[in-house]
């Protein structure tokens, strides 16, 4: 199940927030003035720099992670028979793949690709 509209949503919880692509949306969405909470198997640099920047994080996965919780975004590599997952599914609360989060950000700016074999490390 896919969100309504981006602008709905007060509260988004991260299943994996650790990882590279997930923990960069989690930032992207704390300059929305989003309520941000996530979770992880440890906690890790990545981790500890998110709560510096105001995400609320837990280490583990529970179902009690959801409270307030509008959309819960999970990576690839995360099953959907993850504590937090399952617990949305059965409260409705819509689940996202990153991918899905990412191209509604987009949505929402104009994006530029650059592609090529030289070139691209530089125009960045």
């Amino acid at each position: 199940m896919m969100f309504k509209r981006f602008s709905d949503l007060t509260s988004v919880h991260f299943v994996g927030i650790g990882g590279a692509g997930m923990s960069g949306i989690a930032e992207v969405l704390l300059d929305y003035d989003l309520r941000v909470t996530g979770c992880d198997r440890a906690s890790s640099e990545t981790t500890d720099r998110l709560a510096r920047l105001g995400v609320e994080l837990q280490e583990g996965h529970s179902p009690n992670h959801l409270e307030g919780t509008d959309l819960v975004v999970i990576s690839s590599a995360v099953s959907r028979q993850v504590p937090e997952v399952a617990e949305a599914q059965e409260r409705g609360i819509p689940v996202v793949r990153r991918a899905e989060m990412l191209a509604e950000l987009m949505r929402l700016k104009y994006g530029i690709a650059v592609a090529g074999t030289h070139g691209k490390t530089t125009t960045t």
